[in-house]
């Protein structure tokens, strides 16, 4: 009975030993997780916020650099949306894009999710970084088709509205005289469906000669695969824009935050030259979608300003903001990983596929190499940024 008893009290005090070793290597652990967020030993105010401006500037210029080239270019013949120069330059950000997702987003959601100063019961227990990046995915898979269908309703609207108006007018104009002469002509405007035009010439014998010339404009419908097309450029550009822009505000605060030079140093030329390549991504989108200017112009400055925002948020911020807090670790991996999601299907599906595999890539066998050979450079010129950043 006494050895049995002696047991149990040893094995009670190896399991609590156990226990307090292992807390406490996890409290080890989470404050090197926090020198490491502190500098460890390169903290500098001074030098890092100098870095944060010089890093919101470029990145401020790259972004506006990178999403203006395509919309103001594409009158321009060498950056006209169906130029072979402009294919390759967006397949290449489409490779930036799809690294981005792949190699820094999901990587950025594992390490805040797995963080030893997070509780091992759930977060480590579960892939949740992967699992929340393909709920994200299939969500915007659902958001894709919910938009797609309302643009397409809208647009079929508009369209029998439009039938309904150019048959009262060709009815109206005929109407008028037997001796009148409807001409009908098709107006061309680049940015919408070609414009039904009639000219209505009235003739009329008596004590004078008098002539009635009448103009009426009305827009028809295009073909189901003009407006389909447009309608897909529409919602692609929307949602990627939403991808972009959530994981630009985390990007900008993780670097606002942060009061070491050495952290904030090689951050600067990676962020640029991301910045830069998904800009010309979505410009391009915005570029086929055929947005008036306005909404073109504020479209492009949204994104162009988002993550400096974010980088000026997170220096005010700074002094008393705890990157590796549990609540801070959670919603940094989670947004991460939501982020991963929507760019990793919108690379794969609205940009690579709808391109490489639809009727746009055409052209000469050296175009679509050339094409295939910017994908894959760009995704693995941003793939070789994480040893750096």
């Amino acid at each position: 009975m006494a050895l049995a008893g002696l047991r149990r009290h040893v094995g009670q005090f190896l399991t609590s030993s156990h226990g307090l070793l292992a807390s406490s290597l996890s409290t080890a652990s989470c404050a090197e997780e926090m020198q490491k967020a502190e500098g460890a030993g390169c903290r500098d105010d001074a030098a890092a916020l100098a870095l944060k401006e010089v890093a919101m500037a470029a990145i401020l210029v790259a972004g506006v650099l990178g999403v203006g080239l395509p919309l103001v270019g594409r009158k321009r013949r060498a950056l006209r949306t169906d130029s072979a120069a402009f294919r390759a330059a967006k397949a290449f950000a489409a490779g930036v894009i799809l690294a981005t997702g792949f190699v820094h987003m999901l990587h950025d959601a594992d390490k805040a999710l797995s963080s030893p100063c997070l509780p091992a019961a759930p977060w480590r227990r579960f892939p949740f970084p992967g699992f929340v990046a393909m709920a994200a995915a299939l969500a915007t898979l659902v958001l894709d088709f919910l938009a797609t269908r309302f643009y397409e309703t809208k647009h079929r609207d508009e369209a029998a509205r439009v039938k309904a108006a150019a048959a009262a007018a060709l009815a109206a104009a005929s109407s008028a005289s037997d001796e009148d002469i409807t001409v009908v002509t098709v107006v061309e405007d680049e940015r919408k469906a070609p414009l039904l035009q009639t000219h209505c010439h009235g003739h009329s014998q008596g004590h004078g000669h008098s002539h009635s010339h009448g103009h009426e404009q009305v827009q028809v419908e295009g073909s189901e695969a003009e407006v389909s097309a447009h309608v897909r450029s529409v919602v692609v550009s929307q949602i990627l824009e939403m991808g972009i822009v959530s994981h630009s505000v985390i990007i900008g605060l993780s670097l606002g935050v942060s009061r070491s030079p050495c952290t904030i140093r090689p951050l600067v030329a990676a962020l640029a030259f991301h910045q830069f390549f998904e800009g010309f991504a979505l410009g391009g989108c915005i570029a086929q979608a055929q947005f008036k200017n306005l909404s073109a112009i504020l479209m492009a400055s949204f994104f162009a300003i988002t993550t400096p925002a974010g980088i000026a948020a997170g220096a005010g911020l700074a002094t008393f903001y705890n990157p590796n807090s549990p609540r801070a670790l959670v919603v940094e991996g989670i947004l991460d990983s939501v982020s991963a999601g929507i760019l990793i299907y919108m690379s794969l599906v609205d940009l690579i596929a709808a391109d490489f595999l639809g009727s746009k890539m055409t052209g000469s066998l050296r175009q679509q190499a050339m094409a295939y050979i910017a994908l894959f450079l760009g995704a693995l010129s941003m793939s070789s940024l994480a040893i750096w950043a």
